[in-house]
């Protein structure tokens, strides 16, 4: 009997295992939104920092519905929009050679 058992109980793990809060992505795409903040994107890039910004708001009520892949999904792209906001923002930013 346990033999006939073993394939569906791999079955619901790995589909448990799929199914994980996406602790990891939310918190990557807050830092990256941070990050995309202190190079200057609220200035420099606004559009970029807003998207990732309303991404990660989605990412978070999925997140409480418990759909976690589509949660996974959108704080991904959140990190995205966050990384072209801080590296366009980085280039508009002039740099600094000597201490002011």
């Amino acid at each position: 009997m346990t033999t006939k058992l073993a394939p569906f109980a791999l079955i619901i793990l790995s589909l448990a295992a799929c199914s994980t809060a996406p602790v990891q992505e939310m918190s990557d795409a807050r830092q990256a939104i941070r990050s995309a903040e202190i190079v200057g994107a609220v200035e420099h890039a606004p559009a970029y920092l807003a998207a990732s910004e309303r991404l990660l708001r989605e990412a978070q009520a999925r997140l409480e519905a418990g759909a976690y892949d589509e949660a996974r999904r959108l704080a991904l792209e959140a990190r995205r929009q966050a990384i072209k906001a801080r590296e366009h923002a980085a280039q508009a930013t002039p740099v600094r050679l000597t201490p002011p």
